[in-house]
């Protein structure tokens, strides 16, 4: 039952989503192609709205197998929790607008790299994988293009697997990214209630609210806008631009 004043969003932007605009790497992989590190979501639906340039999202689920979905401007795509995705730079220099649901879960840890086995299956070493030493320079450069390559060679390995009809290498990688976010989980719960259930929530207090005629919520209405707080940060995807808005970051740190 929902109860309570109806109340306006603060500072969040609608329904507690986050926002990134990313640019595609052009650092070529293993596999000639130039893109970002492929990765995963466990509680995430991400769309991408392109923007400008072409390129693929490569994807990897159970039931789709491999499959890649063209990009260019005025397509949207987006992808549920437990898709393997990687964002694939055509001609143009690829830009796309992310939207994540739950803004603030992706910024506590709900993305996992396709690593090799042997990296996921060791806490200490996925860890390092992962880290950036810096925000910017050299150094962030090659620790991004690193972890990169490395997630590469456990995607390319997964894609092999599905392509011969074996599915099984993609469940140990579910399974093995749920233990690995499973630490993080218990924080996860407020930022969700805190964000997108409270936006939700603050939605059925106003329609009840005007059920019964009251409109005083109306008065809390409020003009905002932000620009990007740090541009061609070093995320999973590609070069990104990030916004910081009060009570929530955005992206999270990868995407």
């Amino acid at each position: 039952m929902v109860s309570g004043k109806p109340s306006g969003g603060g500072g969040k932007l609608p329904g507690g989503i986050g926002l990134s605009h990313i640019s595609a790497y052009d650092w070529e992989a293993a596999d000639g192609v130039c893109g970002g590190s492929p990765h995963i979501h466990l509680a995430c639906t991400e769309a991408y709205v392109v923007t400008a340039g072409q390129g693929t999202v490569q994807t990897l689920t159970v039931e789709d197998g491999f499959t890649q979905t063209p990009l260019e401007p005025g397509v949207i795509a987006w992808f549920t929790p437990g898709t393997v995705h990687r964002m694939v730079r055509g001609s143009g220099g690829l830009r796309v607008t992310v939207l994540m649901q739950n803004s603030g879960l992706p910024e506590a840890g709900d993305a996992v790299f396709t690593f090799p086995p042997e990296v996921l299956d060791d806490p200490g070493a996925y860890a390092a994988a992962a880290a950036l030493p810096a925000k910017e320079g050299p150094d962030a450069e090659r620790a991004a293009r690193e972890r990169r390559d490395l997630a590469v060679e456990g995607f390319l390995r997964l894609k092999d697997a599905l392509k011969d009809g074996d599915a099984e290498p993609l469940h140990a990688f579910h399974r093995a990214a749920a233990r690995i976010v499973a630490p993080k989980v218990a924080a996860w719960e407020p930022r969700w209630r805190d964000g997108a259930l409270a936006a939700a929530e603050r939605t059925g207090r106003q329609l009840a609210a005007l059920a019964e005629g009251d409109a005083s919520h109306l008065s809390a209405g409020r003009v905002r806008s932000a620009e990007p707080t740090r541009r061609g940060g070093y995320g999973m995807c590609g070069r990104r631009d990030e916004y910081e808005l009060p009570g929530v970051t955005l992206p999270y740190g990868g995407e």
